[in-house]
């Protein structure tokens, strides 16, 4: 009955969520562009899945998701798992979180190539592109990035160095990229920073950066915890040029080989000749 009802009251905030989007194009459909609704019962019960779909969904995510980031964030930073006490040092060396270094690379890895709004994205790209960007491609791309940011996030929670350090070094590497980067990739980068924090990716890093924060001795939740979705969104942005510079560079060379071997053959053939 417990879960009946809290799929109930989710339903019901689904259908406030999504409502308002419904609204606004049934008017500007009828209104402004003045036109039919095309296939307004297949709309209808697109939309009528979508309620469900999000439902079933975000239920999901507090029942199991949520917790489990939480839970396995306090287990493998717990004192007893990491030193064999039952209380931490004041100062712990940052090295000695490994694990949680590594838990939160492969969370960030794995609930990324998951991230609904990235595998959209990229399908939408390789279509705009005409097939020059792979979906895979991409995504691999995104999902490091956001690997490293987490894990290089979990180990600031862990120095408890401050947070504007790194987010202001890491917009200077994306500004610096901005410049050499292939201009064809630019704008997806940027995008692929927004979509890849999105709702499988958002709620196991939140639940990851506040239950290590609360077994750190000296780091506040509140101040601590949060920030972690800022480096899953800065990383894949780096990430994503850094694929296209190295994919732009190889071609380059490739091109260039194969003039010289050309020109090679040129001279071969007039030597031959002569």
């Amino acid at each position: 009955m417990e879960l009946l009802s809290r799929l109930f009251d989710t339903f019901l905030y689904t259908i406030g969520d999504v409502a308002p989007i419904l609204i606004l194009i049934v008017v500007f459909q009828l209104l402004v562009l003045r036109q039919p609704i095309p296939n307004p019962k297949r709309m209808a019960a697109g939309f009528v899945l979508v309620l469900f779909g999000l439902t079933f969904f975000l239920v999901g995510l507090e029942l199991a998701l949520f917790p489990v980031g939480k839970l396995m964030a306090i287990q493998l930073s717990s004192p007893q798992f990491v030193f064999g006490t039952d209380v931490a040092p004041m100062n712990p060396d940052w090295y000695a979180y490994g694990w949680v270094y590594l838990f939160a690379a492969m969370v960030g890895f794995a609930t990324t190539l998951a991230e609904p709004a990235l595998i959209a994205v990229a399908n939408k790209a390789h279509e705009a592109s005409h097939g020059a960007i792979h979906p895979w491609g991409l995504r691999i791309a995104v999902a490091f990035g956001v690997a490293i940011g987490i894990s290089l996030g979990t180990v600031r929670i862990v120095t408890g160095y401050p947070l504007v350090n790194f987010i202001v070094v890491g917009y200077v590497v994306v500004v610096i990229q901005t410049f050499f980067a292939p201009k064809m990739i630019i704008p997806l980068a940027y995008d692929s920073g927004g979509v890849t924090t999105s709702t499988v990716t958002v709620p196991l890093v939140a639940a990851l950066g506040l239950g290590l924060a609360s077994t750190i001795p000296g780091r506040n939740p509140a101040l601590d915890g949060f920030g972690l979705i800022a480096f899953a969104s800065l990383f894949p942005m780096i990430t994503v040029m850094g694929y296209a510079q190295i994919a732009d560079w190889r071609s380059k060379n490739n091109k260039t080989s194969i003039i010289t071997e050309e020109e090679n053959d040129e001279i071969s053939v007039a030597h031959r000749h002569s």
